[in-house]
């Protein structure tokens, strides 16, 4: 299965004052919603929207676009068989969706000066253990 992503819409907002520092704690929450699956002979396309919010209000993020499935008939029967029992979504193609989108949301919350949208890396501190370590001397 081959999928390829495209946007067609792309609005971001900051609500936090420029001149106000940041808040601790940001909780950033991202929401995918598939909008529906058209099928055109051996393809589909779902319309999808991304929407990121802050928590406290300090900006939002809303992503519209579509994306394009190419796979074998059988494939495509059963994905479209499985969007009509209102079944979830192949796993490929809500991290598709999501991939894509957190890259460009991240772009624009550089440009808006906001917390980037995907967790940043933390480094845990080493847990000392409390046992001895084993030395042999020979």
């Amino acid at each position: 299965m081959q999928i390829r992503v495209s946007i067609n819409y792309i609005s971001a907002e900051r609500f936090w004052e420029q001149e106000k520092p940041a808040p601790a704690g940001v909780h950033i929450s991202t929401n995918v919603n598939i909008i529906g699956l058209d099928r055109k002979e051996d393809r589909l396309t779902a319309p999808f929207v991304v929407t990121i919010v802050y928590n406290p209000p300090l900006a939002q993020i809303n992503i519209k676009g579509q994306a394009l499935i190419l796979a074998e008939p059988a494939e495509i029967e059963k994905i479209y068989g499985d969007y009509k029992k209102q079944l979830p979504p192949p796993q490929l193609l809500l991290q598709a969706i999501t991939n894509t989108s957190l890259v460009e949301a991240t772009v624009i919350s550089r440009s808006l000066n906001i917390p980037p949208p995907i967790p940043m890396p933390s480094l845990q501190p080493q847990q000392k253990e409390d046992r001895e370590r084993p030395s042999y001397v020979g």
